[in-house]
């Protein structure tokens, strides 16, 4: 097939194929680097501290709306062997389908970081395992992360966006998450309102360097 023989030469030419994982032809994990060949034409280099799990494309659906935004998710982890997960790197392609024109992602934070000359917003937070919404994002990306025995627990998270141009409806998303547990503070704890939420500035500050020298951003050739 022409996809797979795509992704075999490029993998063959780049000296890697023991490490070459498939996904598309547009897309595709060499080793520690999600490729892709447009919007935006990319590749980003992971640590070797994470693993790569896996991969799921999927759409977004509304019953008024039917299916009106694609994504691709690359998913790469690390863990306890208990399979407790220390870290993890979510990388996600989207962008709202042509046939619904009106929509346009929306995002407000007013920090920016710079990553191989492509600019995010920054958003920081944390969180605790909770029930998953059925259909969202993050239901596909627990899910796949369980399916090969990883396991939640409270995290610590830094989510970067780039958005493609001004007519906002294409998206670089890449999260960024580490156990709290080494903190010896819950999400609760650090939370708005928690009990030790005054800390909580620090240890996002240092999440947020970690997070940005974890990943490494080239812009490909067409």
């Amino acid at each position: 097939m022409r996809i797979a023989r795509t992704v075999f030469l490029t993998c063959a030419l780049l000296g890697l194929m023991s490490s070459c994982y498939a996904a598309t032809a547009e897309r595709f994990v060499v080793g520690h680097t999600v490729v892709s060949r447009r919007d935006p034409a990319v590749s980003i280099k992971l640590p070797d501290s994470v693993h790569y799990v896996g991969s799921d494309q999927f759409a977004f659906s509304k019953p008024e709306l039917g299916a009106f935004d694609a994504a691709d998710l690359f998913a790469f982890a690390d863990a306890e062997k208990d399979g407790h997960l220390r870290k993890y790197i979510w990388v996600q392609f989207e962008g709202y389908l042509p046939g619904h024109p009106d929509l346009h992602f929306t995002y407000d934070s007013p920090k920016h970081v710079t990553i191989g000359g492509l600019d995010f917003y920054e958003d920081i937070g944390v969180t605790s395992p909770k029930p998953l919404k059925p259909g969202t994002d993050s239901k596909h990306f627990y899910s796949l992360l369980a399916s090969h025995g990883y396991q939640r627990g409270d995290l610590m998270w830094v989510r970067l966006v780039h958005l493609l141009d001004a007519t906002k409806r294409k998206e670089l998303m890449i999260i960024y998450a580490e156990s709290l547990a080494p903190t010896g503070y819950t999400a609760q704890q650090l939370d708005e309102g928690g009990s030790d939420h005054s800390k909580w500035a620090a240890i996002a500050a240092a999440l947020s360097r970690r997070a940005i020298q974890s990943i490494q951003i080239t812009r490909n050739a067409n």
